[in-house]
């Protein structure tokens, strides 16, 4: 009786310990957490983004001129949307102009050299510019694909529920952003998303280009991510218990 009353008491505490650790709680799965415990971020400015090479830009001209206008809408097929890539060297080949340098650039800044630029041959150019390959792209433990970049200052919040939200399992310890920087090497950026601290910090915006990387928590293989999961794994430790309660009275 008392070898029964002790093999019990262990399958108990056993079921229980598996019950527990496989559960994913607030403090795993929760985003926005107030806990010293968790990374504390600084803030950080809000940078523009900067044209790099093997970017490709799209310009508006805007003239009184027509003949100026058919003239230059002809080079850029009509009414369809021309891009133009950005060189190694960081220029780009405009009808009509010699190379202009737009590498490093953000948009305003763009304009205003493509203005300069084109009012040497047409005096009242306005000009918009805008990237083609506005894109950004989400892989590992959630719902992959290439998403744009539908606005400024776009948070990684926003990003990642264009996706679907992250799954439970994926690790939000280490959330990576791998971004390029043109030539250069790609910079890194690697940070726990649970921490309410990243709102404003250099991780908080997400840019044209980048690649965000959610990997797999290395304990999720152990948790169950429904409430029914949960419940099966209750109903076979108690199955698994009784089975073993009715072998130990046997003896």
């Amino acid at each position: 009786m008392k070898k029964s009353r002790v093999t019990y008491h262990f399958l108990l505490l056993t079921m229980l310990s598996l019950a527990l650790s496989s559960c994913y709680t607030h403090h795993v799965v929760g985003l926005l957490q107030d806990d010293p415990k968790l990374p504390q971020y600084e803030k950080a400015k809000y940078e523009p983004y900067r044209i790099a090479v093997n970017d490709e830009v799209v310009y508006r001209l805007i003239t009184m001129d027509e003949t100026i206008a058919k003239a230059m809408q002809s080079q850029t097929n009509g009414n369809d949307v021309s891009s133009y890539r950005v060189y190694s060297d960081g220029t780009v080949d405009i009808p009509f102009l010699e190379p202009v340098r737009l590498e490093g650039l953000t948009l305003k800044e763009a304009e205003d050299t493509l203005r300069n630029h084109l009012r040497q041959i047409i005096p009242d150019a306005e000009v918009k510019v805008s990237l083609y390959n506005k894109t950004f792209t989400i892989i590992g433990d959630i719902n992959s694909g290439t998403f744009n970049v539908y606005k400024d200052k776009l948070t990684i919040f926003q990003a990642l529920a264009m996706s679907g939200d992250l799954a439970n399992s994926g690790d939000r310890r280490h959330v990576r952003i791998i971004r390029p920087h043109g030539n250069d090497e790609p910079e890194v950026l690697e940070f726990d998303i649970r921490s309410n601290t990243v709102i404003d910090s250099k991780y908080y915006y997400v840019y044209p280009n980048d690649v965000i990387y959610v990997s797999r928590s290395p304990g999720s293989f152990y948790k169950v991510s429904s409430y029914s999961g949960f419940v099966a794994i209750v109903t076979s430790s108690l199955s698994l218990l009784i089975a073993v309660l009715n072998y130990t009275t046997l003896f």
